[in-house]
């Protein structure tokens, strides 16, 4: 008899009509219920990936493809490479022992108007989602005088204090529309009359190239980011990518960012990278694998998890020329206002978690000062909707179609492992080449290549794939390998490729020789109270500390005793 599976696998590839209208789903008590296509892909937005059943080894996933026509709503199916389990909550791809949820099935969420777990959704016994009062911010007449703005029950309050996270109207109205396009204190639309490079760059769809330099001048940069610890587990990759031998045009060798977090990493090894001229950028201290509390995180949370997480980084890789100025948010879980006001305070130049939906031509980086020239997109949609004196590094998602020009459409992916349909060396290689072609072939804003190590090394190809591109980018006179700091350098003076050879700010530890600071690190075994009966090695080239560093004692020189 064909399975559950089988059949999910048989009906992906027909209309979804007749006998593949519905389809059996496994619930969390081993009950068998029946699930239309459009029931299940009701209120669903067609790049989420979800599991048909819980059988299987968790590597097969589904989408909701909403073609055109007659045809109706039908799903896409792909399936995780051998040995990798989907991780529904991170939509991603991921070793099996990393993922905890291939035995949960969703249920959705009134309030929250998404898919969770069931264990974590109270409200399936209520029929419909209680409605939040909303401010009178439209009306015909005013209501209110200057400054102020009415509440739900008519009470009016300074315009200053909605959307700051607190409820200041009695009915708590003044809370309830505080997105990007709704909060009455939002930062306005671009005025380039305003805003003006080197400190202020927008425009009114995110497209304009800085400067005004035509296309065929722009060096078409492509930054490759690395997310996560840096450790012995990804260390050889690091160096066969960047093995010192493959340079830029302009003589430099080639430079990538990595967004690390700190439990796990070997932290003389991130300062060799640093050494090298290589970015070092905060991924958080803890990474708590909730990823609620990076959406609704407070901003003490952001201040311990960043620049608690970069005292770290200071302190244990021996850091302080103050080059780490950059943060990737956890599961790309934007932290709204709060965030961007913690980076300000924290001297953090720039984000890189929010990202673009795939579109024909791809959005620079631009400074937050202006309303984002795109729609919030990704995951849960907490964008900044105020102004803050700080640089986005936007995610532009990539095309992963085999073929563009014969395929049906997609949704874009923003890191290249959830790239879920590449299965092979030669997928991923047209990926990168068809992507490379689109920026170029447009107004050629940076190209974002965005990686977790563990994706690269779980195929040999994947990898030789990459340095392959690499080296064929390296034989043109008009592709340069950087940081996304350099990146902004290079957007705060325009300059055209001619003069890209002498472009200071690109100079900068060019083409390092030497040794690593020290050859055999201090294995601090350590200790702290916050992380109960777990002993963890530090690894540094610095003294060892007292305790392993923490959320509460970053330094690892204990804790403050009160009084």
């Amino acid at each position: 008899m064909t399975s559950r599976l089988a059949f999910a696998a048989i009906c992906i590839a027909l209309l979804v009509t007749s006998e593949c209208a519905r389809f059996k789903r496994q619930n969390d008590e081993d009950e068998t219920e029946e699930k239309s296509v459009e029931e299940l892909c009701e209120n669903r937005p067609p790049d989420e990936y979800f599991r048909l059943t819980t059988d299987g080894d968790c590597r097969d996933v589904v989408r909701c493809d909403k073609a055109d026509g007659n045809i109706g709503t039908r799903l896409a199916g792909v399936r995780c490479p051998t040995g990798l389990a989907f991780d529904i909550e991170r939509q991603t791809c991921d070793w099996k022992t990393n993922v905890k949820n291939c035995r949960q099935v969703e249920t959705f969420d009134i309030d929250r108007q998404t898919c969770d777990w069931k264990a974590k959704v109270q409200n399936c016994n209520r029929l419909e989602k209680p409605r939040k009062v909303l401010p009178n911010l439209k009306t015909d007449e005013p209501i209110c005088p200057d400054g102020k703005l009415s509440c739900g029950n008519g009470e009016c309050i300074n315009k200053d204090l909605f959307c700051n996270d607190t409820p200041d109207c009695k009915d708590g109205s003044d809370e309830n529309s505080c997105s990007v396009e709704t909060d009455p204190n939002r930062a306005p639309d671009c005025d380039q009359s305003q805003c003006q490079l080197p400190d202020c760059f927008c425009s009114a769809d995110g497209t304009r190239i800085p400067g005004s330099i035509e296309p065929n001048q722009v060096p078409q940069m492509i930054t490759l980011t690395f997310n996560g610890a840096i450790n012995i587990d990804n260390i050889d990759l690091y160096e066969e990518i960047f093995n010192g031998q493959r340079q830029n045009p302009n003589g430099c060798q080639i430079k990538g960012t990595f967004f690390m977090n700190h439990k796990y990493t070997n932290y003389s090894a991130v300062q060799d990278l640093h050494r090298r001229g290589h970015e070092i950028a905060v991924f958080s201290l803890t990474h708590r694998d909730d990823p609620k509390y990076w959406t609704s995180g407070s901003y003490d949370d952001w201040l311990a998890e960043m620049a608690g997480g970069r005292l770290i980084i200071e302190r244990f890789a021996n850091i302080s020329d103050g080059s780490i100025i950059g943060v990737r948010a956890p599961y790309l879980r934007v932290g709204g206002n709060k965030q961007f006001e913690m980076m300000a305070d924290q001297f953090f130049v720039y984000d890189a978690s929010i990202t673009a939906s795939l579109s024909r031509v791809p959005i620079w980086p631009y400074t937050l000062y202006f309303r984002m020239p795109h729609k919030c997109n990704g995951n849960a949609q907490n964008c900044p909707s105020k102004s803050h004196p700080v640089w986005e590094i936007v995610m532009n998602e990539l095309d992963r179609r085999d073929d563009p020009s014969f395929d049906e459409s997609l949704p874009g992916c923003h890191m290249v492992d959830s790239c879920s349909n590449i299965q092979s060396g030669d997928q991923f290689g047209r990926l990168l080449r068809h992507n490379f072609n689109r920026h170029f072939n447009s107004n050629r804003a940076p190209l974002g290549l965005h990686f977790t190590a563990s994706w690269l090394k779980s195929k040999k190809e994947y990898k030789e794939e990459l340095i392959k591109f690499i080296e064929e980018m390296l034989d043109r006179n008009d592709v340069y390998f950087v940081t996304n700091l350099q990146v902004i350098q290079w957007m705060q003076n325009p300059t055209e490729l001619t003069g890209l050879r002498d472009f200071s700010e690109w100079k900068e530890k060019c083409d390092v020789k030497g040794q690593p600071f020290c050859s055999l690190p201090n294995a601090c075994p350590l200790t702290t109270r916050e992380l109960p009966g777990e002993t963890l090695r530090l690894f540094t080239c610095m003294e060892c500390p007292n305790n392993y560093p923490w959320v509460l004692d970053p330094t690892g020189d204990g804790f403050n005793k009160r009084r």
